[in-house]
């Protein structure tokens, strides 16, 4: 015969349950907290740090990138970010050295996209058409001006108006000498409104997207 469950075991079930929701809740806060740190830094690292500390900075910002990665390996918005700061790395570093840095960050935008195709509403798509257009290619590296494109136009196609992903785009298109079509997304990047949690990087964009609409 099986019997009810008693008012004291269901009272049990329902505090563990509790338990564990509270727990998960606070895991999540946890490296939700932990990415806004690291995304006010970079920010300043790449708008307002020294040159000469640039790098430094950057590196430590990439170590702990991968450790939150690890920690959560998958939240597309941690791989998202850890792109970007290695990317920013490899930018940083230039040349050969900056080689493995731009494949870790392949690879993290790469994963991103497979648990979120929206990539953080574009962003793993414009980081990886920017990696596409910079790298060296086959047989250096996977530089690929096709795919550079293909991941400018699916960044396009979810965040239209986005200054990065317009700015990146037209550095994209004056390179391949398509310069009306540069001119037209520079000018959306210099005319666009800078989201609230990237101000500093936005504008610091949108003044290199006024820079090159002077060159075209």
């Amino acid at each position: 015969m099986v019997r009810p469950f008693s008012h004291r075991v269901r009272i049990g079930i329902a505090t563990v349950l509790a338990t564990s929701l509270c727990l998960a809740s606070s895991l999540a806060m946890a490296w939700e907290s932990e990415l806004d740190q690291l995304r006010q830094r970079w920010e300043t690292a790449t708008t307002s740090t020294p040159a000469s500390q640039r790098e430094g900075t950057l590196t430590t910002l990439a170590d702990e990138a991968v450790q939150l990665v690890q920690a959560n390996p998958n939240v597309s918005d941690l791989l998202v970010w850890q792109g970007i700061v290695q990317a920013s790395l490899a930018r940083e570093k230039g040349g050969l050295g900056a080689l493995d840095d731009a494949k870790a960050a392949r690879r993290a935008l790469e994963r991103a996209v497979t648990l979120d195709a929206d990539g953080m509403q574009g962003s793993a798509y414009v980081t990886l058409g920017a990696l596409y257009d910079r790298v060296p290619g086959w047989p250096v590296a996977f530089g690929d001006d096709e795919k550079a494109e293909q991941m400018f136009q699916k960044a396009m196609a979810i965040r239209p108006d986005g200054i990065d992903v317009n700015y990146y785009y037209a550095v994209y298109l004056a390179d391949e000498g398509r310069k009306q079509e540069a001119r037209s997304h520079a000018e959306k990047a210099a005319n666009g409104a800078p989201r609230p949690d990237r101000e500093a990087s936005d504008q610091a964009l949108q003044a290199e997207a006024r820079t090159l609409l002077g060159s075209l």
